[in-house]
């Protein structure tokens, strides 16, 4: 008795198998075509709203960006430090820039150099001397809330701050995360 149940068993397991229909190349590529779509929808989310990526236009970031480098930046992140590189745009030009100064700091600009809160700056990594612009703005200036001073890391023909004034931060694009060398490859 108990082998005809197990026959039974087997014969209805088999006609289940049966009754599985594999699926046509259409609904395959159907399939594929719907993972894709998914796919490019987080890709372009993800790169609209979250990050960005910009190419360097201009030499004022010498030597630490070159032009033709890919600057990868976070937009959610609008909370800078002195330092720290921004990607920025001003008047329609999309430029990346080191913060020298933050809300609440005084700046500058004399024949001694860069001044922040009245203490001269050390820059390792500045190899011009930071000097004000004829046609900038007028020195000394306070940061208010919400308020960045940047300059360009090459400071002799920079556009930053000394022509510009302070930048907010909530107009910035992002703080850059990432540098990628596009030149000589």
């Amino acid at each position: 008795m108990s082998e005809t149940i197990a026959s039974e068993e087997a014969g209805k397991i088999k006609e289940t198998e049966k009754q599985v229909k594999e699926p046509s190349l259409l609904e395959d590529l159907m399939y594929l075509l719907a993972k894709a779509a998914i796919l490019a929808v987080a890709v372009f989310t993800t790169f609209t709203f979250i990050f960005g990526i910009t190419r360097v236009r201009d030499m004022a970031m010498k030597p630490a960006i070159m032009e033709g480098d890919l600057v990868f930046y976070m937009r959610m992140q609008k909370k800078y430090t002195a330092g720290e590189l921004v990607v920025l745009d001003i008047n329609g030009v999309t430029q990346v820039r080191r913060v020298a100064a933050v809300a609440g700091d005084t700046v500058d600009i004399t024949e001694d150099g860069l001044l922040i809160n009245g203490y001269r700056q050390q820059e390792s990594n500045i190899y011009t001397s930071t000097m004000a612009y004829q046609e900038g703005i007028s020195f000394p200036i306070k940061l208010n809330e919400g308020e960045i001073f940047v300059l360009g890391d090459k400071r002799d023909g920079a556009e930053d701050s000394r022509i510009y004034g302070q930048v907010k931060a909530s107009d910035t694009l992002g703080k850059v995360m990432s540098i990628v060398r596009r030149r000589n490859f």
